[in-house]
């Protein structure tokens, strides 16, 4: 899923056939689709991305314009996109920036061994930007205080049950997520049914409430718009950065409160295992404007702590 391309300002719309249109980008900077765009998969079986065999990675996304399906894959150097649905054009007008044309990969200055060797072994790696809040909110709330495999299924299940077939000839499968009433309007039971608690389900509920609000976000400075979404109870630190990484394609918003991050990062970069948020925060001084990219490559280097028996209790997962 690798190539190299230079997004144009305005995506050039090479064909228009029964709905869907056809849109390339000419050869010129790294692009590796499955690092880019990898962040916005929940899980193997998220209804609302796909992985074809050929390489093709599709969307289905609830857009301000309605729902839509995108298909990109790279072909003889070249990043080709078509779209279907309602919110089709609006996919293909944000185009670049979801393929990281915002994103300047330039602006990242390793300074340790291994972050040097991380961004030199993937030199495709670009900040996507979806200009989409409530679709990265609501998985990323659901992802509080349980592990990933749990929040994984409470998505696949309501999105399956409350969203909308994806449009065009999108994999079997594949589902438009709830729009903001479609969230606000699941009974409790229902998600208790997909093992939500009442907790997550409220804020999700408040956010579906204000969502006009929150989508207003993505247009912001990412400290503003972790703002915007803070205001919201229930939205904290942690959730917040998640989102805007993605609906702001934010370099520097370093995500804090996690249960893993601090310890990946300081076994990282200096071998202790036991580091917290003030130390990783510390330890990600020298990359100021581009900490996000720093433990994304950390995370991509593969070098862990090595595992050991669990001491954690339910109560210790904190983050919000």
């Amino acid at each position: 899923m690798a190539g190299r391309f230079t997004p144009p300002a305005h995506p050039t719309r090479a064909s228009a056939r029964g709905g869907h249109v056809v849109v390339p980008f000419a050869g010129g900077a790294p692009l590796d689709l499955g690092l880019t765009l990898g962040p916005l998969r929940r899980g193997p079986g998220d209804p609302a991305f796909r992985v074809t065999p050929d390489g093709s990675v599709w969307r289905a996304s609830r857009t301000p314009e309605g729902p839509g399906t995108l298909r990109v894959a790279v072909r003889e150097g070249r990043a080709v996109a078509e779209a279907w649905g309602a919110g089709g054009p609006w996919l293909l007008d944000r185009l670049p920036a979801l393929l990281g044309a915002e994103d300047d990969p330039g602006a990242f200055v390793p300074r340790h061994k291994l972050l040097l060797a991380a961004h030199r072994r993937r030199p495709g790696l670009r900040l996507t930007r979806t200009g989409l809040v409530l679709e990265t909110l609501v998985p990323t709330v659901l992802e509080q205080k349980v592990t990933a495999d749990e929040a994984y299924r409470s998505w696949r299940l309501l999105v399956r049950k409350y969203g909308e077939p994806a449009p065009g000839p999108a994999p079997d499968g594949m589902y438009v997520m709830p729009d903001a009433r479609g969230w606000a309007a699941i009974p409790s039971w229902e998600w208790h049914r997909a093992n939500v608690d009442g907790s997550r389900s409220a804020t999700i509920v408040r956010a579906a409430r204000v969502a006009a609000r929150l989508e207003e976000a993505a247009g912001m400075d990412p400290v503003a718009a972790r703002e915007r979404l803070e205001l919201v109870p229930g939205i904290g630190p942690w959730t917040s950065a998640e989102t805007v990484q993605r609906s702001n394609g934010a370099p520097d918003e370093i995500t804090t409160g996690d249960l893993h991050l601090p310890g990946i990062v300081g076994w990282a970069l200096a071998g202790d295992r036991t580091a917290d948020d003030a130390t990783m925060l510390e330890l990600l001084v020298p990359y100021a404007g581009q900490r996000h990219r720093a433990a994304r490559l950390i995370l991509l280097s593969g070098r862990v702590p090595p595992r050991r028996a669990p001491r954690m209790t339910p109560g210790d997962i904190t983050r919000i």
